[in-house]
């Protein structure tokens, strides 16, 4: 029953029945004051004929104006507005009604049967239908926001919040948390950088301090979650704040960025999100120019390794330049379909989403593809990737990295492809590990058909660690916390660059539009991040202490992994320079000896398994593998 009561359905027709008592109602108190406060028995029967008439051209305009479907607790400026605008269209209409109903009666010979009331009462009904109409839901958006208040102040709430930023977004989100009745938590204190707000309050919520107060503030007021609400806060600030919550060991979350609201009928609150590690990396995200990415408008283009993280990443962001056609080159078939699916649902049909299952091994089933959609851009994500593994199958990785990019880079040049990227890793710089040797081969063989195609434009991409991809370490620390640790590094000194699944995809997308043939581009990607570092950030974003509550243990570096890595090799530096995009640069392709480098990849089908490093360092030369 409660249930029944508090619907939509019925709190709209309970509104519905007011208002048409409150508009009638107007009509009666209206005659009784044009008649000294007295209703003769004529005009009393002329006000019971005009009830269906008020209640239809009312009840109508409220309808036609959409007003029952607007959530009345968040009553504004808008919502009165448009009311007011339905009562003098209503009252109009009345007048003209009026008169219309009057005039009609009489020439059908039913003199005094109707009579039209004055003009002036018409336009008191109007002021009284104004104010008694937006006074009731004025009325209970201020009793709902009373009652919740008492709530907050009563401290029944199930948490204490503080807002960081006194600006609109943080004024927003005070605003929503009060109409939702403070059900998720209530906020006692705001903070914010501008001194001169330090002591005012924001929808009854007081500025309690600075930013660098914080500490000291969530102990005053027992906060227990804290919320960043500075959108325009630049990556490095938004870091120094969160470390500084971070170590108070609240629940942190962040409000969405404006970009993220995708509305005007968005509601924040239900957009802020946990805060997330990537939220502490402080280097903005590469930029693309849209311009250089319409070469995949009206194209076919082709994705190897589409459904992994990466490769379906990849197949997101090209969707956006409305290529025809995107095919997905996959061995596993079941992240290919569920891309497909999404592609569907998000795009319509349009980019065409078309799945061909195969390896980058079998040449043949490669043709085929080619020779079925002859695309006109091809992004050669295919790969093992993982460095320990690769480093107990070697030959395996010799096949699929070194031999399938061959393959695909060779039915590129067959079929006329005019765009061909890779995807490369900063392990192929200096490698000390088979996979990265393996990538390194891949970026020859790029140059190398750069040199001998038809008309293709080979290039490749180089980046570093990718944060959320399948087998990355953000993943498998998040498991280990789950399971209640230890986290296990490698190394305490250990670094790596980083950078996200969408930026790693952008940089590839661009470089297709940017090549010249024989680039291999690198992203601009700032500091390198020490991965003890982040296990300790992800712990405290867990809500635990490192060490106390969540152990880190070091387990020695793995087979072929090193300290840190390299994104150019010393040789490149020299011709190293940046493209239009500042953030990212580009190398010139280095000389290697063709005729050497065809006859060892003829020879790959002979070698055996355990002669399998001693072929890789007759192509990579300054590659040091360590057992």
């Amino acid at each position: 029953m409660k249930k029944f009561f508090s619907s939509s359905k019925f709190q709209k027709a309970l509104l519905v029945i007011t208002d048409i008592v409150i508009v009638n109602g107007a009509y009666f108190l209206s005659v009784f004051l044009h008649n000294s406060f007295s209703i003769s028995n004529p005009a009393f029967f002329y006000l019971l004929k005009r009830i269906p008439i008020v209640t239809v051209v009312y009840i109508g305009l409220f309808l036609s104006r959409k007003l029952y479907n607007t959530l009345w607790k968040y009553v504004g400026f808008f919502e009165e507005v448009n009311l007011t605008i339905c009562a003098a269209l209503g009252a109009a209409s009345m007048w003209a009604i009026d008169h219309i109903v009057e005039y009609a009666t009489l020439k059908i010979g039913l003199e005094g049967f109707y009579k039209h009331m004055p003009f002036a009462a018409h336009f008191e009904a109007f002021l009284t239908i104004c104010f008694l109409c937006v006074g009731t839901r004025v009325m209970y958006s201020a009793v709902r926001a009373i009652r919740s208040d008492a709530k907050r102040r009563r401290g029944t709430a199930n948490k204490r919040i503080m807002i960081i930023g006194a600006g609109d977004m943080g004024s927003s989100v005070l605003y929503e948390m009060g109409m939702s009745a403070y059900k998720f938590g209530s906020p006692v204190v705001v903070v914010d950088d501008d001194t001169e707000k330090v002591g005012s309050s924001i929808r009854g919520i007081p500025v309690g301090g600075v930013i660098s107060e914080i500490p000291e503030l969530v102990k005053e007021y027992d906060v227990n979650e804290i919320i960043f609400c500075i959108p325009s806060a630049t990556a490095e600030r938004k870091r120094e704040i969160l470390e500084i919550a971070m170590s108070t060991g609240c629940n942190l979350k962040t409000a969405p960025n404006i970009d993220e609201l995708t509305g005007v009928n968005d509601k924040i609150s239900e957009k802020i999100r946990d805060v997330d590690v990537l939220d502490l990396l402080a280097r903005p995200e590469v930029k693309l120019d849209t311009e250089v990415c319409k070469y995949l408008t009206g194209q076919t283009v082709l994705v190897t390794g589409g459904g992994g993280s990466i490769g379906s990443e990849l197949c997101r962001q090209i969707a956006r330049y409305s290529p025809e056609r995107i095919v997905i080159f996959d061995i596993y078939e079941n992240n290919a379909f569920t891309l497909k699916n999404a592609l569907d649902r998000r795009y319509c049909g349009a980019p065409e989403i078309q799945i061909r299952i195969g390896s980058v091994r079998d040449i043949a089933r490669l043709r085929e593809v080619f020779e079925e959609f002859h695309p006109s851009s091809v992004f050669h994500a295919a790969a093992h990737k993982h460095v320990p593994l690769m480093e107990d199958s070697p030959y395996e990785a010799v096949k699929n990295n070194v031999l399938g990019t061959y393959n695909t880079c060779l039915c590129a040049n067959e079929y006329g492809v005019k765009n061909f990227v890779l995807l490369s890793t900063d392990k192929a710089v200096n490698p000390t590990n088979v996979m990265g040797a393996t990538k390194r081969i891949a970026e020859l063989t790029v140059q190398h058909f750069n040199k001998i195609t038809k008309g293709t434009k080979f290039a490749a991409v180089r980046f570093g660690n990718v944060l959320g991809s399948n087998g990355s370490v953000i993943p498998i620390f998040k498991e280990q916390i789950k399971q209640g640790g230890p986290i296990t590094v490698t190394h305490p000194d250990i670094t790596r660059y980083f950078m996200t699944i969408p930026e790693a995809s952008q940089l590839v997308v661009q470089a297709g539009g940017l090549a010249k043939g024989g680039e291999i581009f690198v992203l601009d990607m700032g500091e390198p991040v020490k991965i003890v570092s982040l296990a300790e950030n992800l712990i405290r974003l867990s809500g635990f202490e490192p060490y106390k509550d969540i152990e880190i243990q070091f387990t020695g570096l793995r087979p072929g992994e090193k300290l840190y890595e390299e994104l150019s090799l010393e040789e490149e530096l020299d011709g190293r320079r940046k493209t239009q995009n500042d953030k990212i640069f580009v190398t010139a392709p280095l000389p290697i000896d063709d005729d050497l480098f065809e006859k060892e990849i003829a020879s790959i089908p002979n070698i055996a398994p355990n002669e399998t490093r001693e072929f890789l360092k007759k192509l990579v030369p300054n590659c040091n593998f360590k057992q």
